[in-house]
């Protein structure tokens, strides 16, 4: 969470703490009978006022000028020491008033705080300006990241104020949240938004977001999935989107997850590899695979998805799973160049293989053992025999399986003697058909033409 603006709580602070000169208003029909001293609790003395008059023109000139603090500090600093044990509560509140606009105006806040909390031991101190002064601590303790000084503060604000505030609601919650205190942030948090909008007031995104932040750290995604669905209609931002999609994945609801980042990549969100990748494979996942195989071509052709050797083979395996074979092709071939193993020819033969392109499929399979490094060398010896077997070639494929028998292990190796096995039931078959086929020829040999 950002930090509360320092200028910005200045600024608001002194408003809180504002001067009480308009007090003059009240007694300016009684100067001529004023006592030499006033010793009420609600009235300034001439002397006081006259003091605080010049102090007041010192900090905030009326010619526009640039404030003096430095004298309206010392003329302070005299009128304290000079009539302090003298004043009225009235008074001395007027003067530390006076004294909490000149810290804020330096925007020296330690020493502000100081001065309210000596506010707060006037004891006849009007409820109005103890209400101000606790609210502008619990501000000012928030600025200074004293966060349990300020709970203090408004908290005893709302003992005492006969009304709720939403600048206490949101204090309260920031500095519960920046404690880790999130289920005590969250109430507050409530009332401030739902005080808001029963004034009429707007709130903003950045509201919503704190509130589904919440939400997110106390792993409440009930909630937190309500208040993103209404973000998404109050906002359209791409966050919110992602946020659905992330608050369906911590549900479990994987359908539905893959079905709001598909929404999120139509409404033109997703503008990142990872996702392009999540949602490409997702939708194959979900027996959508030539969705999901476009998706992932057009990362490929925007430049989302990075064109390595790992992501093109991401999306020739799209197309496998399409049984788009021939699509699969480009990709597959790219990646048996790039690739400093021999699986990308292994690919490539199989994609062949299974198209019944035999003699691409030699070719590619023969280029794999070639290339080497192979995560399966008898599989793809195998395969290579398979091939070649189909090509007719008995002893290019008796070899193959017999290399694909040395390389494997026992399951494996076992697989391999078969295929020697069937490799030569295969040519035996393959030879009684070419020796009947030659025998036809010769049992049917044509007569001798008629027409010499």
């Amino acid at each position: 969470m950002k930090a509360i603006n320092k200028l910005s709580l200045a600024f608001l602070v002194a408003v809180l703490a504002a001067p009480l000169l308009p007090v003059q208003n009240a007694i300016a029909g009684e100067e001529e009978r004023a006592p030499p001293e006033a010793r009420t609790a609600g009235t300034l003395s001439q002397q006081v006022m006259r003091a605080i008059t010049d102090i007041q023109e010192l900090m905030s000139p009326e010619d526009g000028g640039e404030p003096n603090f430095a004298e309206a500090k010392i003329e302070l600093d005299e009128l304290r020491e000079r009539r302090w044990d003298r004043m009225n509560d009235f008074e001395k509140s007027t003067l530390l008033s006076f004294y909490t606009n000149y810290y804020l105006g330096l925007e020296d806040f330690q020493g502000a705080l100081g001065i309210f909390e000596e506010m707060l031991l006037i004891e006849e101190l009007r409820l109005d300006q103890r209400l101000r002064t606790l609210r502008s601590l619990g501000q000012l303790y928030a600025a200074e990241e004293e966060w349990q000084n300020s709970i203090n503060n408004y908290v005893a604000w709302r003992d005492l104020s006969p009304e709720e505030d939403i600048i206490v609601y949101k204090g309260l919650s920031y500095a519960h949240y920046q404690l880790e205190q999130f289920e005590e942030a969250l109430p507050y948090w409530l009332d401030y938004m739902n005080m808001s909008l029963n004034m009429g007031e707007e709130l903003g995104r950045d509201d919503y977001a704190y509130l589904n932040g919440i939400y997110f750290t106390l792993e409440d995604f009930a909630n937190a999935l309500d208040l993103t669905k209404t973000m998404i209609v109050k906002f359209n931002e791409q966050t919110d989107w992602l946020n659905l999609n992330a608050i369906y994945a911590s549900l479990d609801q994987e359908d539905r997850r893959v079905q709001a980042l598909n929404l999120a990549y139509i409404a033109g969100h997703i503008d990142d590899e990872q996702r392009y990748l999540n949602l490409g494979q997702s939708l194959a996942g979900m027996d959508i695979p030539l969705s999901g195989s476009k998706i992932i071509e057009e990362g490929l052709e925007l430049d989302i998805i990075e064109d390595n050797v790992d992501n093109l083979e991401i999306a020739a395996q799209m197309h496998l799973i399409a049984s788009t074979y021939e699509d699969a092709l480009p990709n597959a071939l790219r990646v048996a160049e790039l690739s400093d193993s021999g699986d990308g020819w292994d690919s490539v033969g199989y994609i062949h293989y299974v198209m019944a392109n035999y003699d691409e499929a030699a070719e590619a399979f023969q280029a794999a053992v070639d290339k080497g490094n192979l995560s399966n060398r008898s599989d793809t010896l195998l395969f290579l025999a398979r091939s070649l077997l189909e090509l007719d070639d008995f002893e290019g494929a008796r070899s193959a399986a017999r290399q694909a028998a040395d390389a494997a292990e026992d399951n494996g190796r076992d697989a391999a003697q078969q295929y020697l096995t069937f490799i030569g039931s295969t040519e035996q078959r393959y030879n009684i058909i070419e020796e009947r086929k030659a025998e036809a020829i010769d049992y049917y040999r044509p007569y001798p033409s008629l027409i010499d």
